[in-house]
């Protein structure tokens, strides 16, 4: 675009760039700017500096609050940046730069090329080595006949995945040019339908900040630090063009979705990469600081940091909380996503002034949104200084079971007290959810996830090992309930690594025996390790990718977690409303407990053993299920009945035979059956009606 424009003024609605066939508007909120510069870019000339600019005037191209233009002859990725005048008073929460080119809130893609991180935190203008935003015309994608799945919670299992790191290993098989894209998802979607998996839950894909970590050598793996909540991740993406970027990631939902399986984004509408005093101005911090983040309530000049991150959104105030429903909106309408998991969910039940409030308006209206009712919403109901689990607002929110994966480990890897807590945990939770109107398959249960320790390392390490993230090992969480099996790390003893084996299916088992919706983290399957680090969210290397030999390493793993899969999709004896017909808990019309006799649990401070049958009379089923987590065998008591019972699971028997299919099972003979140590054994039946 060599010949200046003349331009309109343009209208207050829609925010960010809107294309239509004449040119594009361009509309920006903010309310206590002096000025503001639209910057339009070439790309074919390096996008260094502007080839126009656009000073905004305050009488024709404001609207109260709202700073607009329309540019005739723009086109689909066009490159352009904002400039905002006004005040630079930290200590009164103004935080104006016009020296930095500023991202739009609304940008549905960006060009990365030129940027330097550092460029926007120190003095002076960056404009050469600023993010851009890029203009991203009307949706005419080919969907097909592509339609939200709807997989109710009680037929669901979640997959948590990286993206990048699922295909980028060598040995993915994929072509090196799609290796850690959505291209390269695609190509191993016949691995997640063999699993059985129903929903990929995915690490951040909107656009973050790579270079947003203390140690410069690395990179921000995870992908919580975002820069724009509209744009795909550039590096998502086998094709270098914004705009190709987005049609990418619907080819892979509609591959996706073509398999049955959903697709859920993790979201984090908590901080963002712009960071403390000291972080970078790249976007919201110099548009409107002030209503964009929560501040210190007796100094504004620093930030309130909820998150752990250095800044925490301003969730609740009318304009963020617009942004984050149109952003939400814009991911299941145009991108046709099927789901979203909050990242320190928390955050958002913070007033203005970072007081939790009963009723948060942001969290009702994702709550009663109509675009977003058919969708899952998971939140982690948590952040660093309070803890809602259990008590999250509304009736649609499911959530993510911390004390589930604290309670069952600590119960398998041998601490005594825990029997009656997971009883409750393997039930669903009632005592942390039955206030709630919600069903309990919305407790999301999970033994691993990408924060902490991988199953393989639960099993293999009593410490945690850091130290490749140059933080002195101080990072990453102290308190794993781990147990290492008796020796620290990689282990030559073929005793060490059988009791490893067997005490990953007894997670797998319980963690697909449970009431609830069950999640699997990535790799579990084939024993993924990181070599005991749990924190690495700066390794975006081979210590965090899924290695694709392990598939063969691993098979009979594998293909023990597939027939888990098969077998909790099946006769769904855990997705019956349990505890609500139990008030009692032990015993009810669905689900009794039991100790090694029958109807006698012990729930006292030495147990480590729980039984319970689960009573599915819709299909005349029944399944008894006996957990050892002692360090000798125990014989526990069968209910009696007029058909046999069948073992389908017995984790200590060694390889394909610790999990059948129900046609294969052999009969249990006699009226007791015997669970080695530290085993869990799994029984089935038909009952005669």
């Amino acid at each position: 675009m060599k010949k200046i424009p003349k331009a309109s003024p343009g209208k207050s609605f829609p925010l960010g760039a809107t294309l239509y066939p004449e040119g594009c508007n361009f509309c920006l909120f903010t309310k206590n700017a002096t000025a503001v510069e639209l910057l339009l870019f070439d790309a074919a000339e390096g996008h260094s500096f502007p080839v126009h600019a656009f000073h905004l005037n305050p009488e024709s191209n404001k609207t109260f609050y709202y700073w607009h233009i329309f540019i005739p002859g723009i086109r689909e990725g066009q490159l352009y940046g904002w400039r905002v005048h006004g005040p630079f008073i930290p200590e009164e929460g103004y935080r104006f730069d016009p020296h930095k080119v500023l991202i739009d809130p609304y940008a549905r893609a960006v060009a990365m090329e030129t940027y330097d991180r550092e460029a926007a935190i120190l003095p002076g203008d960056n404009c050469a080595r600023a993010i851009k935003s890029v203009v991203v015309g009307p949706n005419h994608y080919d969907w097909e006949d592509d339609r939200p799945i709807k997989h109710p919670f009680a037929k669901s299992v979640i997959y948590e995945m990286h993206l990048g790191g699922f295909t980028k290993h060598p040995s993915s098989g994929v072509r090196e040019e799609w290796r850690g894209t959505f291209r390269g998802l695609i190509e191993k979607i016949p691995y997640l339908k063999k699993l059985g998996i129903t929903a990929v839950e995915l690490l951040p894909i909107q656009q973050f900040d790579p270079f947003d970590v203390p140690n410069k050598q690395l990179a921000n793996y995870w992908g919580y630090s975002p820069l724009a909540f509209f744009a795909p991740h550039h590096a998502y993406a086998s094709t270098p063009d914004p705009i190709g970027r987005i049609n990418e990631f619907r080819d892979m939902v509609k591959a996706l979705h073509k398999a049955g399986i959903e697709v859920i984004l993790d979201v984090v509408f908590n901080h963002t990469a712009e960071g403390d005093e000291n972080g970078p101005t790249l976007s919201l911090k110099g548009i409107e600081n002030r209503a964009y983040y929560l501040l210190e309530k007796d100094n504004f000049h620093r930030f309130s940091n909820f998150s752990g991150t250095g800044n925490s959104l301003n969730a609740n105030h009318s304009v963020v909380r617009r942004m984050i429903l149109d952003c939400l909106k814009y991911w299941v309408s145009e991108m046709h996503v099927d789901g979203f998991r909050f990242d320190l969910a928390s955050v958002l039940s913070r007033d203005e002034n970072g007081k939790p409030v009963d009723n948060p308006p942001v969290l009702w209206s994702i709550e009663s949104d109509p675009v977003l009712a058919s969708t899952k919403i998971i939140a982690e109901a948590w952040d660093v200084h309070q803890y809602q689990m259990g008590s999250f607002i509304g009736d649609k929110w499911a959530e993510w079971n911390g004390q589930y994966r604290d309670d069952i480990r600590r119960f398998l890897k041998g601490d005594d007290g825990l029997a009656h807590k997971v009883s409750y945990r393997l039930s669903g939770s009632p005592d942390l959810f039955q206030q709630l109107v919600r069903d309990p398959n919305r407790s999301i249960n999970f033994v691993t996830c990408h924060d902490g320790f991988t199953l393989n390392d639960l099993v293999s390490y009593n410490q945690k090992h850091n130290q490749a993230n140059g933080e002195d090992n101080r990072d990453g969480a102290n308190a794993n309930f781990s147990w290492n099996c008796g020796v620290e790390g990689p282990a030559d003893d073929p005793a060490v690594e059988q009791l490893r084996i067997r005490q990953i299916k007894n997670f797998l088992v319980l963690l697909m025996a449970s009431q609830g919706t069950p999640m699997l983290l990535m790799g579990d399957e084939i024993r993924r390790t990181q070599q005991g680090n749990n924190n690495a969210y700066c390794q975006d290397n081979e210590m965090s990718w899924f290695n694709w030999n392990m598939v063969q390493e691993n098979a009979e793993l594998l293909e023990f977690v597939q027939r888990l899969i098969r077998f909790n999709l099946s006769d769904k004896f855990f997705q019956e409303e349990i505890y609500w017909n139990a008030p009692t808990h032990l015993t009810g019309t669905s689900c009794t407990f039991h100790g090694t006799k029958l109807y006698h649990p012990d729930w006292g401070h030495q147990s480590h053993s729980i039984a319970y049958t689960l009573d599915n009379k819709d299909y005349g089923h029944q399944l008894h299920v006996m957990i050892n987590a002692y360090w000798e065998p125990l014989k526990f008591e069968l209910p009696v009945g007029k058909t046999k019972w069948r073992r389908i699971i017995d984790t200590n028997v060694p390889g394909k035979e610790s999990c059948l299919e129900l046609g294969e099972a052999p009969v249990v003979k006699g009226k007791t059956t015997e669970v080695q140590a530290r085993g869990v054994v799994v029984v089935f039946r038909k009952v005669k009606n």
